[in-house]
């Protein structure tokens, strides 16, 4: 039977100390912790929505950078033809000696062409890409660094100026459902009021269970976590879709500098609980489902994807052999003929 043995003697002062039932595996997950924060860390964020949203605000917001130096804002004239294309940015944050490489994909133009029918081809194109780029990464012989450049979530800006989903946003995130994390955000939620947000909200949450939309889900708590940690993974479940706000500008309050937006009625404080999701956004993202949101990528959207090329690959082969042993029967059906022939002939003979 399975024997557990549970050690209760005191770590040994050095590692060489002779204690007999001290082993060490206690300290593996620091071995674990050091190879990881040398290692460092990549995330993949997409952002899409249509333009004027604010995605690129709320990106720096979160990540404390600027991602879109030298970007051109196109008029209403140029984005009337304008096609969805994939841009790519990538910065490399180091916060306490802890280095992580973060890459932003965002989508310009989606959502602001006249006919938006299939406007999400390009972003599931773009997806599908980075799967099968590791997927042959993955089977190559080489597989000392491969880079993971797949898509770990996306964020997705709803307008706050409608009613509910409206259908680009539900064909856009059941497009996308099966390949990603999907997580939906209101975007502006200063154009709205407290009471406004929430019936919003509720509409929103309606709508994506009508419609079968499959978002990112929490993870549930271990009955032995936490009570604080329980009662904020609880908050957090409840805020989705996240109200965000982003803003790059410092501006004084209450004689203090903050990060928010200055208006004649007031300051609307973008890491104000009070005033929008941005910090229940970003402790989410970033502090506490990071490596969730990676694990799941992983073991779920891309196993998917990978069994899907695994099971064409293995019909193509079955294909080719059933060719193959029809050819090889016709051969023989060939040979059999001129056996015959061969031997009517002699026989005339």
């Amino acid at each position: 039977g399975l024997c557990c043995v549970k050690l209760y003697l005191c770590e040994p002062e050095t590692p060489f100390s002779p204690f007999v039932y001290y082993v060490g595996f206690a300290t593996l997950p620091n071995q674990v912790h050091r190879k990881s924060v040398k290692k460092g860390f990549d995330f993949t964020l997409m952002v899409a929505g249509e333009s004027g949203l604010g995605k690129s605000t709320l990106v720096n917001s979160l990540f404390l950078t600027d991602l879109h130096k030298d970007r051109k804002l196109l008029n209403a004239e140029e984005r009337i033809n304008q096609t969805v294309e994939i841009t790519k940015h990538t910065v490399d944050i180091e916060e306490k000696g802890v280095k992580l490489k973060l890459t932003i994909v965002d989508t310009p133009g989606f959502g602001d062409a006249v006919n938006n029918s299939e406007c999400w081809r390009a972003v599931t194109d773009y997806i599908n890409l980075q799967f099968e780029q590791y997927f042959r990464d993955e089977s190559g012989l080489n597989r000392k660094n491969i880079q993971d450049n797949r898509v770990h979530c996306c964020l997705y800006f709803i307008p706050p100026f409608g009613h509910g989903l409206r259908p680009v946003d539900i064909e856009f995130m059941k497009a996308l459902q099966d390949k990603v994390n999907v997580v939906p955000l209101i975007a502006k939620a200063d154009c709205l009021t407290p009471s406004e947000i929430k019936k919003l909200k509720e509409r929103l949450r309606e709508e994506i269970d009508k419609y079968g939309i499959k978002i990112y889900q929490f993870p549930d708590c271990d009955s032995d976590e936490d009570e604080e940690l329980k009662r904020q993974d609880k908050e957090l479940k409840e805020s989705i879709p996240f109200a965000v706000i982003g803003s790059n500008t410092v501006v004084e309050a209450r004689g203090q500098r903050v990060r928010g937006r200055l208006y004649p009625w007031g300051i609307v404080e973008v890491e104000n609980p009070s005033h929008c999701d941005f910090v229940k956004l970003r402790t989410f993202l970033i502090r506490t489902h990071m490596h969730d949101l990676k694990d799941i990528t992983s073991d779920c959207h891309y196993e998917n994807y990978r069994a899907q090329c695994i099971q064409t690959m293995t019909r193509c082969v079955c294909v080719c052999v059933c060719v193959w042993q029809d050819d090889v029967y016709d051969l023989h059906k060939l040979k059999h003929k001129s056996d015959i022939l061969t031997m009517f002939a002699a026989q005339r003979v």
